[in-house]
């Protein structure tokens, strides 16, 4: 099935990224195969991350294909974006079928984002990983790719005005080395690595930012920043997801 969306959509996003000013710095993206199967697990600090993870994607000129709630397709403004840009809704109460279609996407040479922590990171550190981006990558064998980016979550992150017109933001792409999990590994012991690989990942990415303020709701707490901590964060999030439940 040919693109035709999903390329205008990127040249409107590279045009928008222009007139902004964003400093952007993509690196390791050579690392992004050019052809075949591959699954991109992020991290997750922003609503905007998939346009930066899938801009990471760009000079492979992969398209990647996101796994996200359903109810972003639900929207009569970003549903049909969605649809068009052949990405993958997921019912967090049904997931088997978002599952089956990532695995069949990676089997046929697609590239699959996954946001492994789920939902946004409120300490901008990386939070519990889920398995089902390990097991995709095992059960299709192909590799696994770990992404982190930083920046975006100054632009519109969760419980933050939204800021999507502000200038000359430091925005960036680390793509890391892959992993090739295997049918028959401990999956929850790739995750444990994974999410170690990402820690690590995320506290270099963060601590060669251009900026580094001190005091500031962006920056996380252990370099100074005004942040929850992790277990404030986790806190806010039972505290939503009990809320979300009464109503």
């Amino acid at each position: 099935m040919a693109d035709i969306l999903y390329p205008l959509v990127i040249g409107t996003a590279r045009g928008l990224f222009k007139a902004l000013d964003l400093k952007i710095e993509v690196n390791g993206a050579e690392r992004v195969p050019r052809s075949g199967g591959a699954v991109l697990v992020s991290n997750h600090v922003s609503y905007l991350d998939f346009i930066f993870v899938g801009y990471g994607a760009y000079p492979s000129r992969r398209l990647v294909r996101f796994m996200a709630k359903k109810e972003v397709f639900s929207n009569r403004i970003s549903g049909p974006l969605m649809r068009g840009m052949r990405h993958i809704p997921v019912d967090r109460s049904a997931g088997a079928g978002a599952y089956g279609s990532a695995v069949a996407a990676l089997r046929a040479g697609e590239v699959v984002g996954v946001f492994a922590e789920a939902t946004i990171s409120r300490s901008f550190t990386i939070k519990d990983i889920k398995n089902g981006a390990m097991r995709m990558a095992s059960e299709a064998e192909v590799p696994l790719i770990p992404v982190t980016v930083w920046g975006t979550q100054r632009m519109w992150t969760k419980g933050r005005p939204k800021a999507l017109t502000q200038r000359h933001v430091p925005i960036t792409v680390d793509v890391g080395e892959p992993l090739f999990p295997k049918p028959g590994q401990d999956i929850a012991e790739l995750a444990d690595g994974l999410r170690t690989r990402m820690s690590e990942q995320l506290d270099r990415v963060q601590r060669s930012y251009p900026e580094i303020p001190q005091g500031v709701w962006w920056q996380p707490a252990h370099l100074g920043g005004t942040a929850p901590t992790p277990e404030e964060a986790a806190a806010l999030d039972a505290a939503e997801q009990r809320a979300r439940r009464r109503g």
